[in-house]
């Protein structure tokens, strides 16, 4: 576990807007340990949400079947819930910098709990298409939310670990759905299986209120008066992050919503094999994500540019995946599963420091606007995957084409992390000036030490 009981409650300010000077003092013991626990937390609530999205993919075939629908149907089904939940993290974004972060990220979590339960009783297209976008709008709120806490209570040489932990919930969310869920789908049906995953979602409601953290220091008059969304856009950095985040979104949303599918129909998988080899791939995400956050982390306290260290991440990951998903279609045999392998392995490393770059160029004021920019793009982007596969297959019946234009969106997510994003340094939001983003001297003092 991490030490928190040497970093600061909050980021401190150094300018002479009073309001938003930090004046906690370092955690005590059992401060940090609240810490250690909310952290869990947030980790666990990341894995509940992503079993809750991908969880239609492992009925996919099933529902197919069932309501007798098309390849391309089935996949506007399966991207209902990206819409609603990018059109809304603008919104998102500005509640959690308005309001306290706890209570609106609490009320999310209720909303898509209960659209996961009543899923399972739910009969028809039009009734599931509704319900999907019911769960985007109450998962909407979850990246501004997480992004809040840690940018608030998380300096930049300890923010890789702790943003790895969410990350690893996000690829155990989809290894335990379809790794569980396809054994239970394949014995109870579909239905039982969203009904259980809702009802237990629902447990985690009081000890989020039990371990709630403390409320962020800056106040949100502070965030509300200093800056706002067209100050954000005015930074190349911010665009960089968006073509970063549509190309994370794109893959990750390709791999969480098709890949079941490809291995039941395009490679004759059973549905207790599907579960397996889709779960290695997110497993193999959660292990790489891990050792990546801790790395980076060191790598930072030993002396290295913040900057270069989540720069040189991001491009590997990103290169790495758009290789892998190139060769994946024409290997069989032991060579398919080291393709999924690597799948996973650099899947992890591409996703571990994506909402670093926002925490540390935001700053706590303004991250969850930030947040909310980053993953509208990258969201809105994220929704294509599933729709544009679906229209692929039914027009090509091969699934080459939908793995070769993933692979191309990789490399430009690539491009748009090392080019377009500047130095990562938090921006001096008393300042309207254009291009890269200006270096406050508390930012500064930050960057330059381990």
């Amino acid at each position: 576990m991490y030490n928190w009981a040497v970093l600061p409650l909050a980021m401190p300010v150094q300018n002479t807007d009073v309001a938003s000077v930090s004046t906690e003092e370092p955690l005590s013991g059992a401060s940090a340990s609240r810490m250690n626990v909310v952290l869990f937390l947030l980790g666990l609530s990341v894995l509940i949400n992503y079993v809750d999205r991908s969880n239609l993919s492992i009925a996919a075939p099933l529902l197919k079947d069932e309501l007798g629908i098309s390849a391309s149907r089935l996949g506007t089904l399966l991207s209902a819930f990206f819409w609603t939940y990018a059109l809304m993290q603008i919104p998102a974004g500005w509640l959690v910098d308005r309001f306290d972060v706890r209570w609106v990220f609490a009320a999310g979590f209720f909303i898509w709990s209960a659209a996961t339960a009543v899923t399972g009783l739910l009969h028809g297209f039009a009734a599931l298409l509704t319900i999907r976008v019911i769960l985007g709008l109450g998962e909407s709120v979850a990246f501004p939310s997480y992004s809040k806490v840690l940018g608030s209570h998380f300096r930049e040489h300890s923010r890789g670990f702790a943003n790895s932990v969410l990350m690893s919930g996000l690829a155990l969310g989809p290894a335990l759905g379809v790794l569980v869920g396809g054994s239970a789908v394949d014995r109870f049906g579909w239905r039982p299986f969203f009904i259980a995953l809702g009802l237990l979602g629902f447990l985690w409601l009081p000890m989020w209120w039990a371990w709630r953290p403390p409320r962020p220091a800056t106040s949100a008059g502070v965030a509300e008066g200093s800056a706002g969304y067209l100050d954000i856009l005015r930074h190349r950095s911010a665009w960089g992050t968006c073509i970063g985040q549509s190309a994370i979104n794109y893959y990750l949303y390709f791999l969480v919503t098709w890949l079941p599918f490809y291995l039941n129909r395009g490679r004759h998988l059973p549905l207790k094999e599907v579960g397996k080899q889709a779960a290695l791939v997110f497993l193999m995400s959660a292990i790489s994500t891990a050792a990546t956050g801790k790395l980076g982390d060191r790598w930072i306290q030993a002396g290295a540019s913040p900057t270069s260290v989540r720069k040189g991440l991001m491009v590997i990951g990103n290169m790495g995946i758009g290789v892998v998903l190139l060769l994946i279609t024409s290997t069989s045999g032991s060579t398919f599963l080291g393709m999924l392998m690597l799948t996973g392995i650099f899947l992890g490393i591409s996703t571990c420091n994506s909402w670093v770059f926002s925490q540390s160029l935001a700053g706590p004021r303004m991250v969850g606007r930030w947040v909310g920019v980053q993953n509208f793009v990258g969201n809105v982007a994220g929704a294509f995957a599933p729709a544009v596969t679906g229209l692929l297959l039914q027009r090509t019946g091969s699934f080459y084409w939908p793995f070769f234009i993933t692979a191309i969106v990789a490399w430009i997510g690539a491009a748009g992390w090392y080019f377009v994003v500047g130095p990562l340094v938090e921006v001096d939001w008393g300042k309207k000036s254009r291009g890269m983003p200006p270096i406050s001297a508390d930012a500064a003092s930050r960057v330059s030490q381990p």
